[in-house]
């Protein structure tokens, strides 16, 4: 055995590129933190040789990134869902999009705005018209885990931001010398001030970021917020919507957005770029009251 094999023996990154390194495994486990679970819409989604898919889905499956799951008796069909294992990788997915967003598909610039055109807001533009998927749970500053579409009312507004100061900690998290990383305070208080007008209109208002429970929890009492923060630590939302984001100091932060959400979980508008946070918070309520109007 060479020098070289001995080293990728012990090698953590030779050893994970056994596993996931290949195009086509890489792409399914895209799919599949994004909902699409079954062998059919896989092969849809992917446009892959159903015996490419097959093999690949085999593969990850025996080494237990994959689960499968029967969900029809006659005849047996199966999807296959992401296993402990699997959700460790997720993060390694939101990194390659990061990495590709801002070297391949931008100018390596380290921001967190985004011009209205480019991959980033093609992404977010392709959400309308889109289900969010069921099954996602996220901590909230309540202390209870919610789906980040809310199961009762006309719809719901979700807007995402990089991250808020919390009472001994500097206010801008997302990094001063980042621009776009600074304003989510301002953004949660202005939905703060609207929030009579969304509750009025049956409309539920969530924020999501990638900070801790604890941190938000710390930020939502000192902010008196009547609305829930929701935690996506695991980068789990952010995968599944593939939403664009930046890398602060050590961490990946979700750049600003927001989601005008139906009752049937299909997300009806998307807000993005927002670089005026007072306009955006009022045009998302007119699109939701709207929305409820249909």
């Amino acid at each position: 055995m060479s020098p070289r094999r001995v080293a990728d023996d012990a090698c953590g990154i030779a050893q994970a590129a056994a596993v996931v390194g290949d195009w086509w495994s890489l792409l399914i486990l895209r799919e599949v933190a994004r909902g699409h679970v079954r062998f059919d819409r896989l092969a849809e989604e992917l446009g892959v040789s159903r015996k490419v898919l097959s093999e690949r889905l085999r593969t990850l499956t025996d080494h237990h990134v994959l689960e499968r799951r029967l969900y029809q008796d006659r005849p047996a069909r199966y999807e296959y869902v992401l296993t402990e294992r699997g959700r460790g990788l997720v993060p390694v997915l939101v990194s390659l999009q990061d990495w590709a967003d801002r070297w391949l598909l931008g100018d390596g610039t380290l921001t967190g705005e985004a011009p209205g055109e480019g991959a980033e807001a093609r992404r977010v533009a392709g959400l309308v018209g889109e289900p969010v998927a069921p099954g996602l749970l996220l901590p909230g500053t309540d202390g209870s885990a919610h789906d980040p579409v809310a199961a009762d009312g006309r719809g719901t507004v979700l807007f995402a931001y990089p991250a808020t100061g919390v009472p001994g900690i500097p206010a801008d998290l997302a990094g001063p010398s980042v621009p776009g990383g600074a304003g989510c305070t301002l953004e949660s208080r202005q939905f703060r001030a609207a929030w009579p007008e969304f509750r009025d209109a049956g409309i539920a208002v969530y924020g999501m970021s990638t900070q801790s429970p604890p941190e938000q929890a710390a930020f939502a009492r000192a902010e008196d917020l009547p609305f829930t923060l929701l935690s996506d630590d695991r980068l789990q939302l952010t995968a599944a919507l593939r939403l664009p984001t930046f890398r602060a100091g050590q961490s990946l932060r979700v750049k600003r957005l927001i989601l005008v959400i139906g009752p049937d979980r299909v997300v009806r508008h998307a807000v993005f770029p927002v670089t005026d946070i007072p306009a955006a918070v009022t045009e998302s309520l007119d699109l939701a009251r709207a929305m409820g109007r249909q």
